[in-house]
């Protein structure tokens, strides 16, 4: 009878214990149920959005594809417009060029037979001057002399028309030996001419080029001595500036300069002697003096 009882007992328990369980394992199973359903909708969720961003990153790729083809089209065009522009401009610019080539040859052979046939006319002018010289002598030939010729009268047949423009001549073809001689031979017989303070510049103007400065600086300073007031005058200032400039004599070469800005304020060669003096830092105008007493 007890051992009966106790076992009701025993499976009353039992039966207690079973029911607590499986009230939890319903629990659980409800949980996992719920957890399975989220984890297919953040799955569910996650699907569209990749969906969605597969969508965007083609269309991005598409956008560049678009880009880049039309990039090579416009490349292509740019491409095909340069060499349109170079086969209508490069040949017109090579075809002028050549011209402009074949001008420039003909000009300079045009100047050089222009300079041949000036050298030639101005020997022809010179022997046409002798020869009227000659025929002036053979028509009317001097009296025979009673005494010593003069050294001062130029030789038969020389004039100063003649030795000048010999002398200018030679000058410029860069014959300064003859032309000096010629030069001082002008002054010798012809120095109370027009032209003889030009011949004593273009002395000046010889040795200056030869760079033989201290006789240069002599002749131009024959100009200002003999010849004061001409033509040359302003030009041998300017380049006895130039000369003591090269000799290293600063000052005396501005005090040159500021003289032709002074007497010629307005003149080509006055603009020049203010560039010079620019170019040594010095002022245009000369340091006022004081007055000295009487």
């Amino acid at each position: 009878m007890k051992r009966t009882a106790g076992i009701t007992v025993l499976m009353f328990v039992c039966s207690l214990t079973g029911l607590g369980q499986s009230r939890e394992i319903r629990e659980l199973q409800r949980d996992m149920a719920l957890l399975g359903d989220q984890v297919r909708q953040m799955q569910r969720s996650l699907d569209e959005n990749m969906a969605a961003l597969r969508v965007l990153v083609q269309q991005a790729v598409d956008g560049v594809n678009k880009t880049n083809t039309s990039m090579a089209v416009l490349e292509n065009h740019v491409r095909e417009r340069l060499r349109e522009q170079e086969k209508t401009l490069v040949q017109p610019m090579a075809t002028a060029s050549s011209k402009v080539d074949q001008m420039a040859t003909e000009f300079q052979a045009m100047r050089e037979a222009m300079n041949d046939l000036t050298a030639r006319m101005g020997k022809l002018e010179q022997r046409l001057v002798d020869l009227s010289n000659t025929i002036k002598v053979l028509q009317s030939p001097p009296p025979p002399p009673t005494t010593t010729p003069s050294v001062s009268g130029p030789p038969s047949g020389v004039t100063a028309e003649g030795l000048y423009a010999n002398a200018m001549r030679d000058k410029d073809s860069g014959n300064y030996d003859l032309a000096l001689q010629e030069f001082t031979d002008y002054l010798k017989y012809f120095g109370a001419t027009d032209t003889a303070p030009n011949a004593q510049y273009h002395i000046g103007e010889i040795y200056y080029n030869r760079g033989e400065l201290e006789e240069a600086l002599r002749a131009f300073d024959l100009v200002l001595e003999k010849y004061p007031e001409n033509v040359k005058t302003r030009d041998a200032m300017y380049m006895k500036g130039q000369t003591l400039l090269k000799m290293g004599q600063r000052t005396k070469a501005a005090e040159e300069f500021r003289g032709i800005i002074s007497r010629w304020p307005g003149s080509e060669l006055a603009a020049k002697a203010r560039a010079r003096l620019r170019e040594l830092g010095l002022p245009a105008t000369a340091p006022t003096r004081r007055k000295k007493d009487d």
